[in-house]
């Protein structure tokens, strides 16, 4: 008699761990301005560690009134995922231990990985290297804020420039073992108004990647009416922003270039890390 044939495990997708997972709060992240907390999670046998912030630890924000930063958060991974780079982190919206909230997959970074921002002398950049402007490091004293000439932080600008990003930190950078490049901490997006605001400005008003205006045409495509992509943002975000996003898209489209700052809001965050 032969022996049964063996059965592999089911896979479970990221997905499917961090929404339908037990959730287990281990402790909570400190210096964030809302509740994020360090937990992990198990579904089938299957665990990982991931990033749960929920609802009722966020801080209203009078320029954001609709909806939660909760729900932003998983706007920014559903619109990364359209446009097919990957960028943010599976993340998902859910019940936890203190109710309705976002929880999003833990990215171990790379102590290996080159630096993707510093504060150098001088009024150029060196090779490899892009221009943000000139930061106050003490009295009387300025240095060039730069940022690596990476393919990967430039797919970053282009998505922040679609989601409109009011907060693009260099702490929320999370280079990985990989070589992947993830990006964290999307609750100010998706406003209406023009808000972006970010450290990546090296590439501003520069051509488009040929790959960029691939991705912005399949997004643009994906953002059609009674699509399933606009479907699921209509449960994150309001109709008007839908529609911005629309509009920011085909704007990028016609001008084939990166955004450059709009003058009428801040275009630096800070602190900037």
């Amino acid at each position: 008699m032969s022996a049964p044939e063996r059965i592999p495990p089911r896979r479970v997708s990221p997905q499917e761990l961090l929404a339908k997972g037990e959730l287990t709060v281990r402790g909570r992240i400190s210096g964030a301005s809302n509740a994020v907390l360090y937990c992990t999670v198990e579904y089938e046998g299957v665990s990982a560690a991931c990033v749960y912030k929920p609802v009722a630890g966020e801080r209203p924000l009078w320029d954001f009134p609709d909806g939660t930063l909760a729900q932003r958060e998983v706007a920014a991974y559903e619109l990364s995922e359209a446009m097919g780079w990957g960028l943010v982190p599976p993340t998902v919206l859910r019940d936890g231990p203190y109710g309705r909230g976002m929880c999003q997959l833990w990215i171990e970074v790379s102590a290996e990985d080159s630096a993707l921002l510093a504060l150098v002398e001088g009024e150029e950049p060196e090779p490899g290297w892009k221009a943000v402007g000139l930061a106050e490091v003490g009295e009387e004293r300025t240095a060039l804020l730069v940022h690596a000439d990476d393919e990967r932080l430039r797919r970053l600008a282009v998505l922040d420039a679609v989601i409109n990003n009011g907060d693009r930190k260099g702490g929320h950078l999370l280079p990985a073992a990989d070589g992947r490049l993830y990006a964290i901490d999307h609750g100010v997006t998706f406003n209406a108004d023009d808000k972006l605001r970010t450290l990546l400005w090296g590439w501003a008003g520069e051509p488009l990647t040929e790959e960029a205006v691939e991705a912005l045409r399949r997004l643009s495509a994906n953002l059609a009416d009674g699509g399933p992509l606009v479907e699921r943002l209509a449960e994150l975000i309001t109709a008007e922003e839908i529609a911005a996003r629309r509009a920011r898209v085909a704007e990028l489209l016609r001008t084939g270039r990166h955004r450059e700052p709009s003058g009428q809001w801040p275009a630096i965050p800070w602190p900037p890390v």
